[in-house]
């Protein structure tokens, strides 16, 4: 089965972040990478069309689909749909750090009552990536008084131990929030839903827990959840600020400030941090498959 789709350059951006980790080395005229997830090959080509094959390709398409906004459902009827997730008590669980060369991966999950609503509204709750730093150091510390939560840190070493090639930053991602909300779901709170920012389709997210211990069932995958769920945008919240407190730790470990993301300026770093402490260093505060350890190192070939 083929499904071609055309995105904007913003999501783009997000399948090439997205797919980063399963791209192949092969290099095909007018292609910006082609990848292998699971059973679904995809194709991005430079002029912004998206080709995906396989015997899910239909389900993979329609994610990116929905994230670039072109899904088929009437507007007002999603808006209609959003509101029993936003006006309920449930759990919610996001991440952060998965596309921050330094600094770890910190999942959370956070417990939301539906008369919690008011006092999150009015402290202006929203996705943390809408938010500044210091909003969400001041914010963070009164949601996670009045919210239960879990959370669980990652550190660069243990991710450097993990990462291989059969266990992919995805597959990661589905081990530690499948933790934090076994977690949470153990205290038996009275939840309405369980809900997770999607990253995966439902059937590939499940695929990677396969030899997990324990697998917390019952979830609803849905893209943007921050957006449409206080329990998710309070979870996204409390992992940015843990780590933000953790970069903060890095930084004064080896006094240099530590930038967030993986652009040239996280490079120019990682060569000061490698002339002063020596390549080991890297596998302390960095996530060494990003392709900034190559041109840190200087072994890249373009």
């Amino acid at each position: 089965m083929n499904e071609v789709i055309r995105v904007s350059d913003k999501t783009r951006e997000k399948l090439i972040d997205y797919y980063k980790d399963m791209k192949k080395d092969k290099v095909i005229p007018y292609v910006v990478f082609q990848a292998v997830d699971m059973d679904t090959v995809i194709t991005l080509y430079e002029s912004g069309k998206v080709m995906f094959q396989g015997k899910n390709a239909d389900m993979d398409a329609e994610m990116w689909r929905e994230i670039d906004g072109q899904s088929k459902i009437d507007k007002k009827q999603i808006k209609e749909e959003e509101k029993k997730y936003y006006y309920c008590s449930s759990i919610g669980s996001d991440e952060v750090g998965t596309g921050d060369y330094f600094g770890p991966i910190v999942v959370s999950s956070c417990y939301v009552k539906e008369e919690d609503i008011p006092y999150l509204e009015e402290l202006g709750i929203k996705d943390s990536k809408k938010l500044t730093d210091e909003k969400i150091l001041q914010i963070a510390p009164k949601i996670a008084k009045k919210i239960p939560y879990k959370s669980v840190i990652l550190s660069n070493s243990e991710y450097n131990e993990k990462y291989t090639h059969d266990v992919n930053m995805n597959k990661i991602k589905a081990l530690l929030h499948n933790r934090v909300l076994h977690e949470l779901m153990q205290e038996n709170y009275k939840i309405d839903y369980l809900i997770v920012d999607e990253f995966a389709r439902e059937r590939r997210y499940y695929e990677y827990l396969e030899d997990a211990p324990f697998i917390q069932k019952g979830i609803t995958f849905m893209t943007k959840a921050e957006d449409k769920n206080l329990a998710v945008a309070s979870a996204s919240i409390i992992s940015r600020y843990l780590f933000l407190k953790e970069m903060d730790k890095l930084s004064d470990s080896i006094h240099i400030p530590l930038p967030k993301g993986a652009g040239v300026e996280v490079d120019k770093i990682g060569e000061e941090i490698v002339e002063k402490f020596g390549e080991d260093k890297l596998k302390e505060i960095a996530k060494l498959n990003f392709k900034n350890t190559q041109k840190i190192l200087h072994t890249l070939l373009y």
